[in-house]
């Protein structure tokens, strides 16, 4: 009996150390990402040039709910290439479909304010890095489309020339397998790749004064998308990635092992009008159910700030 309950002693000291060492190898300051999405920042083209709006197009300030990640990158200087700085995360990816593509379901997802990644510090090789690299995987956004049309109802005709709401899922990492995805109410089947630019909007026309209420899906691929790179002639991406560079803007991140408390970087994302589709009539208006087609949907720019 006694030799069972000194057993029984050392066991629970052994397990009580156990958890002991167990919580201290996951405590101490962390390097933390956080979403911020914020349509005032500059609206840049793909080499990281303040862009205006192209001729015969027209674009909104989507109002983001989701922006999923693929792949974050501390990059110490202009040269460094692509995979050669230090790989903080990268999603899992896939063969299901086919090539090798991003796992939709692993994504790390979230928006303004959200944490999208933490490591602890100790576990980051310390130095000091001038660019942060993201790779942005997924959106999903709202935006408003026009309709300027009549329609018949119970033999009444409706003059509708009105914005409703819509929302939108894009894919804008190289290539992304989907089982299948949910936009905003409506599940849209894939099981297949579908590669960057693809896209799925949900649109709603309520007309409840008339007792009329229809939701629509389509879908569609954008023909480009912008990934601001402003490194592009000493350090590339590949051709179909989505890997947005920024220099972090005031001084570089310095990490040096021997942090006491957490880093908070602040991913600035810029929507600012990053929805662009083709404006056929020039009202300035996304004329959804009129064949005017979305060009581009990529973010505009990061700006990388750090804080405590």
């Amino acid at each position: 009996m006694r030799k069972r309950i000194i057993l029984g002693a050392v066991l629970a000291v052994i397990l009580i150390a156990s958890t002991s060492c167990k919580k201290n190898s996951t405590s101490g300051p962390r390097l933390i990402f956080k979403y911020k999405m914020d349509s005032t920042q500059a609206r840049l083209d793909n080499f990281g040039n303040v862009a205006a709006m192209p001729s015969g197009h027209a674009g909104q300030n989507p109002q983001f709910n989701v922006m999923g990640v693929h792949y974050i990158e501390l990059a110490q200087n202009n040269i460094t290439q692509l995979g050669g700085g230090t790989v903080l995360y990268k999603t899992a990816t896939t063969t299901a479909g086919g090539a090798e593509a991003i796992d939709f379901t692993k994504e790390a997802k979230g928006n303004t304010g959200d944490v999208i990644y933490s490591v602890a510090l100790k576990d980051v090789a310390p130095g000091t890095y001038e660019y942060l690299r993201v790779s942005l995987a997924y959106q999903n956004y709202d935006v408003s489309f026009h309709v300027d049309t009549t329609l018949y109802y119970n033999s009444i005709a409706v003059p509708i020339h009105q914005d409703f709401p819509c929302t939108v899922a894009s894919f804008v990492g190289y290539n992304t397998f989907l089982t299948n995805y949910t936009i905003k109410t409506q599940s849209v089947p894939v099981n297949s790749n579908k590669l960057q630019g693809y896209w799925g909007a949900e649109e709603k026309i309520d007309l409840s004064a008339y007792g009329y209420s229809q939701t629509f899906t389509q879908q569609g691929q954008a023909p480009a998308t912008t990934v601001v790179n402003p490194l592009f002639a000493t350090s590339p991406i590949p051709a179909g990635s989505c890997v947005v560079t920024a220099a972090f803007p005031t001084t570089a991140l310095t990490i040096t092992g021997n942090e006491t408390e957490d880093i908070v970087v602040t991913v600035g994302l810029s929507t600012n009008k990053s929805f662009e589709w083709q404006d056929l009539n020039g009202n300035g208006k996304w004329d959804a159910l009129s064949g005017e087609n979305v060009v581009d949907m990529g973010i505009r720019g990061m700006v990388p700030t750090v804080g405590h």
